[in-house]
């Protein structure tokens, strides 16, 4: 079955395997802390969030993994359970450098600040952004000087 098939069908489109190595790639993104009390993006929760939010994606979601599954092979000695420390720094190391993982990072990202957990250890509520919006100070308007002394830097559309 297709991928576009498995969407269609309302299957989860990534295997186990899939499933193993975003976990990996999401708790490398956004480790847990113990110091400020935040989950790690590979929680359970936030997890079941990320697989969600890829299925619309499930395309370039699969396909980076792909990407990510070439690099682990090649790099960290096949397997993630048998990669030892140095092997998976390593390939992080690379991994940040490819982009094809920036899919993976984006929705690792979106997934984990949508926690309430999260957004209550930054101080905010957690709460959709829209439509009593969130209060933002003021800054200092003057900053842009230098960027409106520079004049136009565009040409108009005819």
């Amino acid at each position: 079955m297709s991928v576009q098939d498995s969407l269609i069908a309302g299957e989860n489109v990534l295997d186990s395997a899939q499933r193993e190595l975003l976990r990996w790639i999401a708790a490398a993104i956004i480790p847990s802390s113990s110091e400020y009390g935040v989950p790690g993006a590979d929680d359970a929760r936030i997890f079941a969030d990320i697989l969600a939010t890829a299925r619309p994606m499930a395309a370039a979601v699969v396909g980076a993994l792909g990407v990510v599954a070439d690099i682990v092979s090649k790099y960290g000695g096949g397997k993630l359970q048998s990669m030892d420390d140095a092997a998976g720094t390593e390939v992080l190391k690379i991994l940040r450098a490819t982009p094809a993982v920036f899919v993976l990072v984006s929705l690792v990202l979106r997934c984990y600040y949508r926690d309430d957990r999260v957004m209550r250890s930054l101080d905010m509520e957690p709460r959709a952004p829209f439509p009593d919006g969130f209060e933002v100070e003021q800054g200092n308007w003057s900053l842009l000087d230098p960027v409106r002394q520079r004049g136009r830097r565009y040409r108009d559309v005819p």
